[in-house]
């Protein structure tokens, strides 16, 4: 093909794309000025209850006029030895003014360095991020609370202003633009609308290629039945790849923030897979993708209808009343719930519990507690009792931003600057494939936990008339942690080291709240801590730790074999009292939010 050819069809192509912004700007127009109509109620103009924060720290600047002039004369002094270096630099000498800190991916194209005008542009930006960050906690005087938003909100606008983000400060996007002639910001400007289209006027950044994984075919991918299921969830039993089996079955209860499939991803990197293949007969809890319809719809519903019915059922499926169990998150949350609700009425059923990234105490929620606080709360409830449910969206977009330089702005370069479409990736995949929360039950987990933080407070949470006490939970426990988890500060929740009564192991993982979690031995990655001592102060514990090479996930599976009972023949999902319902990963699962 001819250099002319090849420039008339990339001619062609580039118009087609023109041809489709134009058509979804248009649509966007429309569907924006419909919805303004329908609805007639302005937003909030203060959604995130920022004003408050803002006047107490200009007080504080007004009443410290001392500090805020030193601040600010630390800043020329700042500007000034960077110009003094640079000129230095410019003349073949001297050392950089600052650095960026080792894990900041966002400065990796050489010509950060190599460029004295882009390098000047890097420093200039790292200075005035740290003086403002410096600036928000010098000025004495702030609760805690208000301080922990502002200094939030200030790395949100830091990350924000990076000059990464902008076409002509970042040296890959612009030597992109200059060689394709623009052509990498025509397709982003599309890719920016697709999204807005996407998400009917909000933005829906997409991470990975949404048409590369099908659960069932190249996700979710390990052989079992569905042997039970009720309206807020399915049971699934997964296939013995073993003769032998442990006696007492595995049960797993997951977040229903997210869907199960987090476990069992791909084959290299299912923890489901490397359960079973250690000889556990393996169930899962699947839950229901909630409609406007699940609306009142509590955590009380969410025990019954999901670890005590599942409790029933294998025990029809197995024969087996005792099982060992995992509950990951919001999902161990519960399973807490449950173990306490269980031993108030004398039940005994649960021989050991496994927490992956699990609080009870939420007295220190880590970033997460700048969304929970009264005001914020009444305009989240407001929207949940209109819609009867919060869109799944938008607590996907709430944990993206805990990380936003990773999750939010690394695919702002990407999709928009770059013009280049998302790599396939199966956790973004699982990430996209958000889940909505029924209005009952969230403004109860919220409320009641988050902001009151009852659950520690014997008898304060009150499951189907029974006050529990998770100081009664006195099951062999082993409590999973992760080092960098944004979403269940690991300092939180050792937490409960402190609270349950039975024997307690404590793991701290390396990594965060994911691939802390999911890491299978092939990686060879993170590694793990441990540490038979459970002093009150996690940092103690933390400071007499071994560290191990590798995965955690063998450590779990021999201290939980131990639990398990004797070696029995391999059950087959149908082959109890439970007849087979469908294949796994079952129809729940494959509901989405979109």
């Amino acid at each position: 093909m001819s250099k002319q050819q090849e420039t008339l069809e990339d001619r062609e192509d580039l118009a087609q794309v023109v041809q489709e912004i134009a058509e979804t700007s248009r649509r966007l127009l429309e569907d924006f000025t419909s919805r303004k109509l329908q609805n007639g109620v302005p937003s909030s103009p203060d959604p995130l209850n920022l004003s408050r924060s803002i006047l107490d720290l200009t007080a504080r600047m007004i009443s410290q006029p001392t500090t805020l002039m030193q601040a600010n004369l630390a800043l020329w002094q700042d500007h000034f030895g960077l110009m003094q270096t640079t000129a230095r630099r410019m003349i073949g000498g001297g050392e950089r003014y600052i650095e960026p800190a080792k894990d900041d991916r966002r400065f990796r194209d050489p010509a950060w360095e190599e460029s004295v005008v882009f390098d000047f542009i890097k420093q200039s930006y790292l200075l005035t991020s740290r003086w403002l960050l410096n600036t928000i906690n010098e000025f004495e005087g702030s609760d805690p609370k208000t301080h922990q938003k502002l200094d939030f909100y200030t790395r949100q606008f830091i990350d924000a202003i990076s000059p990464t983000n902008f076409v002509a400060t970042n040296p890959e996007v612009l030597r992109l633009t200059l060689e394709s002639n623009g052509e990498n910001l025509v397709r982003g400007f599309r890719n920016l609308l697709q999204d807005l289209e996407r998400g009917k006027g909000k933005l829906q950044i997409r991470m990975t290629d949404l048409d590369a994984f099908e659960l069932g075919r190249n996700v979710a991918l390990t052989p079992g039945k569905v042997v039970y299921r009720n309206e807020l969830m399915e049971l699934l039993q997964y296939t013995p790849s073993t003769e032998q089996v442990y006696q007492r079955p595995l049960l797993i209860v997951p977040p229903w923030i997210n869907k199960f499939y987090i476990l069992d991803l791909q084959p290299k990197n299912s923890f489901i897979k490397y359960a079973v293949d250690q000889g556990y007969t393996v169930f899962v809890i699947s839950w229901v993708n909630p409609d406007e319809s699940y609306a009142q719809k509590s955590f009380e519903d969410y025990m019954q209808a999901g670890p005590l019915a599942a409790l029933d059922a294998v025990e029809q499926a197995t024969g087996e009343r005792e099982v060992t169990s995992i509950g990951y998150c919001l999902g161990g949350t519960l399973l807490a719930s449950t173990i306490a609700y269980m031993k108030a009425h004398g039940e005994d059923r649960v021989k050991s519990a496994t927490f992956f990234t699990t609080m009870t105490d939420f007295s220190n929620a880590g970033e997460l507690g700048v969304f929970i606080e009264q005001e914020q709360l009444d305009a989240m409830e407001a929207v949940m009792a209109e819609r009867g449910y919060l869109d799944g969206s938008e607590m996907a977009t709430t944990f993206s931003f805990l990380r936003a330089n990773d999750l939010v702005w690394s695919f702002v370069i990407n999709n928009y600057l770059m013009g280049k479409d998302p790599f396939p990736f199966d956790l973004l995949y699982w990430n996209s494939d958000s889940t909505r929360m029924p209005y009952c039950m969230h403004s109860y987990y919220l409320r009641e936990f988050y902001l009151n933080n009852k659950l520690v407070k014997p008898g304060e949470v009150q499951l189907c008339g029974t006050g529990i006490d998770l100081g009664r939970v006195d099951v062999p426990t082993y409590l999973l942690s992760t080092r960098e988890d944004h979403i269940a500060p690991w300092v939180s929740t050792y937490a409960a080291t402190q609270l349950y009564k039975g024997d307690i192991t404590f793991v701290l993982a390396g990594s965060g709240h994911i691939a802390g979690v999911i890491n299978p031995p092939t990686s060879n990655k993170y590694g793990y801590w441990t540490n038979d001592a459970l002093p009150a102060e996690p940092e103690v514990w933390l400071e007499a730790a071994e560290h191990n090479p590798g995965s955690w996930w063998p450590h779990w599976s021999a201290w939980n074999a131990e639990k398990s009972g004797d070696q029995v023949p391999a059950r087959q999902p149908g082959d109890g009292k439970l007849e087979v319902i469908d294949d796994a990963p079952g129809g729940y699962v494959k509901m989405r939010a979109a």
